[in-house]
């Protein structure tokens, strides 16, 4: 599994006791990739979190990770799918999407209007990064 190193910026250390205590395990949800299943993912998390203190930047850093997923990944390809995967491990919520894979070039367009997702999950996050399983797919995630 070839994996990137992880990054680690934000204001979440903030929240850290803020985290609801859970032993549920984690939370899965597979959604069609179509750029109206970004609403319901953010939906399923907030519900997951269901009013913490750090719910609008986790998904606010969610919106960005499943839109990328969505314009980024082969899953914009028909038929396509991203899975949300969220829970609370050591005192921190970690939200993890799953992608079909593909090319992967972070960058900010050139008009200067588009790119920026994974600089505002930077801002946000404890830590996030990325992973690719050698089958195609790609997981990004992050821990607030």
């Amino acid at each position: 599994m070839a994996t990137t190193s992880p990054h680690s910026a934000g204001k979440a250390g903030n929240y850290m006791q803020h985290a609801p205590s859970t032993s549920s395990g984690v939370s899965c949800q597979v959604f069609p990739a179509t750029a109206d299943q970004v609403p319901a993912a953010r939906r399923f998390l907030a519900t997951i979190l269901d009013g913490c203190a750090f719910t609008g930047d986790a998904v606010l850093c969610l919106s960005e990770i499943a839109t990328n997923a969505l314009q980024h990944s082969n899953s914009a390809r028909p038929g396509g799918t991203f899975s949300i995967r969220a829970g609370f491990q050591h005192g921190r919520l970690r939200v993890e999407v799953e992608d079909e894979g593909g090319r992967w070039e972070p960058r900010p367009a050139s008009d200067g209007q588009r790119g920026r997702g994974l600089l505002i999950v930077a801002a946000l996050a404890a830590t996030w990064g990325t992973s690719c399983d050698g089958a195609g797919a790609r997981v990004t995630w992050f821990e607030i």
